[in-house]
């Protein structure tokens, strides 16, 4: 899968690049048509511990799957915006059953 990945406001490490890449590698066994992907990595102004954003959006046939979190650090963001994206999948891998 291509995954293009912006960092706002600040530079990511190689090492953060490759886990998020990682992440997203492991979606194809739950959904092999997945064509690419967009990582945009922030920090945000929010007072509090959970102050890294990670917003992940996959474009798969005929819709595009999108996931939002906050966290303490981008590698726990990355998990759970994952973690949301299975559920998504296995939901629209469930529709496009349903239709045929």
């Amino acid at each position: 899968m291509k995954v293009q990945v912006q960092s706002v406001h600040f530079d990511a490490d190689q090492k953060l690049l490759d886990f998020i890449q990682h992440r997203l590698d492991k979606l194809d066994h739950f959904y092999d048509r997945i064509t690419d992907g967009e990582v945009i990595m922030r920090l945000n102004n929010k007072d509090g511990i959970a102050n890294k954003t990670v917003e992940i959006k996959l474009m798969v046939p005929g819709s595009t799957l999108f996931s939002t979190e906050d966290a303490a650090s981008f590698e726990a963001a990355a998990d759970a915006a994952v973690e949301a994206l299975k559920r998504q999948i296995s939901k629209y891998k469930e529709k496009q059953l349903n239709l045929h």
